[in-house]
């Protein structure tokens, strides 16, 4: 805000893997850039990874904001008999069509935004020492909360000075000189007044203008290289603006019904990418990606770039996911397959069954290239090692390994300009040997229908047979549809590379 020099403040929550990494605005419920841990007095979190003896550390206040946000998806067992949530009404936002927000808090600011207003008093409680309670474990109006306090938040919030443009942490616009008068900082303490820290963060914090909800509304539409014309009626694309050059740009993708979309440029690269209730579909993003979240998606085919960070997938149905990612997390699927390359273990919340893991399996001119962009190698690879995290009644059959008999590879059907020719990292030996017995057998087949020494009009008779089986093969497998729609523009697929 002018004259004061307090702007506003971006309300955005956690990053879903707990890795400590700050928010960016825009980012929501995604993942933000990593940053350095702040410390103080309190002691770090440690965590001991036995099976590989690695050792994590997380901050600990960072950790309790993290766990305490999780409510934001929480669903009341009370809340189908008394028609709300419980104990209280949560306030209702418009969702990214304009109606009631329900269960897709994922993607709305608002929502994030009314759960910081909400609760924001118990996330201060929750970061006081203990000194600073009452005997009843409840602030008072002497309260002082530290600045290693506020630094945690930092992990949530974040925002600008009088519309600079400039994003920064909250810990950072915290202690600007204005600023003192309004949050109560204290150069002596080195701590903050609760009442007036938390007047000061309720009157500044606003909904992420580099959000969802802004980047659905006044993006720029994208216009992709293939693209079926007649059923993007209700399909929304766009792109949010590079206004501030150190966040990384956000990409929606929406009800994307029966097509097959491609891109390879600029406008992806580096992108939190979130791709909602898209059915139907084969989608091409090939360049290196920041995040991507894909969410109530259903009978389609992505295949990704490689992803910096990670790839969280939610609430799909038979999906088949092609990537090479930092990390791979899924809830609430059912039926999907996972073609990954990954130095982690994919990680396997609650809610999934019948999930299949494959190795990556496919390649296109520029993808070693993007993978060196993002940091990511083809060894360790722990696509065979998911991490079952929240076991359903101690059930291991949630997932499985795809056996080498329904083992095929995967041709990315567009031309690009690069020096990848084959799959990165190459196979492993029983998928290799599986695809080498077929190749030999495609040759034995062509050897007899040399040797058969057909006539010219036997020759075409068992061309059109063999024409015939093939196309009732693409029908009963739903691959007509891919093909159909790959049909080529007028100048040249390279299109899909522009």
């Amino acid at each position: 805000m002018r004259g004061r020099e307090r702007g506003p403040v971006s309300a955005a929550a956690a990053d879903p893997d707990g890795s400590g990494a700050r928010q960016e605005p825009g980012a929501g419920l995604g993942q933000g850039e990593p940053r350095p841990r702040l410390r103080g007095a309190r002691p770090s979190l440690t965590l001991v990874c036995l099976s590989r003896a690695l050792q994590l550390s997380v901050d600990t206040l960072q950790f309790l904001l993290f766990l305490y946000v999780q409510q934001l998806h929480k669903v009341s067992l009370r809340r189908s008999l008394l028609g709300d949530e419980w104990p209280s009404a949560r306030t209702k936002s418009p969702s990214l069509s304009g109606k009631s927000a329900g269960g897709n808090k994922n993607w709305n600011d608002q929502e994030h935004l009314a759960f910081v207003q909400s609760h924001l008093l118990d996330m201060l409680e929750l970061l006081l020492e203990p000194e600073q309670l009452s005997a009843s474990s409840h602030s008072s109006c002497s309260s002082l909360v530290s600045f290693e306090a506020v630094c945690a938040l930092s992990f949530l919030l974040e925002g600008t000075v009088s519309n600079s443009g400039s994003v920064r942490p909250l810990h950072e616009l915290a202690l600007r000189q204005p600023c003192h008068g309004h949050n109560g900082y204290s150069k002596v303490s080195r701590a903050f007044s609760l009442p007036k820290l938390e007047s000061w963060l309720r009157s500044s914090l606003t909904a992420n203008p580099l959000g969802m909800t802004v980047c659905l509304k006044a993006g720029k539409k994208l216009a992709w290289a293939q693209q079926v014309e007649g059923t993007t009626r209700r399909a929304r694309i766009a792109c949010s603006s590079r206004v501030v050059p150190e966040v990384s740009p956000m990409v929606i993708m929406s009800q994307v019904y029966r097509q097959t979309l491609a891109k390879s440029s600029d406008t992806l690269v580096g992108a939190h990418v979130r791709i909602h209730r898209c059915n139907e579909s084969f989608i091409y993003l090939l360049s290196p990606l920041r995040s991507v979240t894909i969410e109530k998606c259903r009978n389609s085919t992505f295949v990704l770039g490689p992803v910096e960070t990670s790839v969280h997938v939610q609430s799909c149905d038979n999906i088949k996911v092609i990537v090479v990612c930092h990390r791979l997390s899924l809830s609430s699927t059912t039926g999907c397959t996972f073609h990954i390359l990954t130095p982690t273990q994919p990680l396997i919340l609650s809610g999934n069954q019948a999930i299949s893991f494959a190795p990556f399996h496919t390649h296109y001119p520029m993808l070693e290239d993007h993978m060196a962009q993002v940091g990511l190698a083809t060894l360790p690879n722990y696509w065979d090692s998911p991490m079952l995290v929240c076991r359903d009644s101690g059930d291991a059959s949630v997932f499985r390994l795809l056996p080498p008999s329904d083992f095929y590879t995967f041709v990315i059907p567009f031309e690009m300009e690069g020096d990848t020719t084959e799959t990165p990292g190459g196979l492993p030996q029983e998928y290799q040997e599986v695809l080498s017995q077929r190749e030999q057998k495609v040759q034995v087949w062509q050897r007899m229908v040399k040797e058969a020494e057909l006539t010219r009009d036997q020759r075409k008779q068992f061309q059109t047979l063999v024409e015939n089986k093939f196309y009732e093969w693409l029908v009963e497998t739903g691959n007509r549809q891919q093909l159909d729609s790959l049909v080529p523009p007028a100048v040249s697929s390279k299109q899909a590379a522009g």
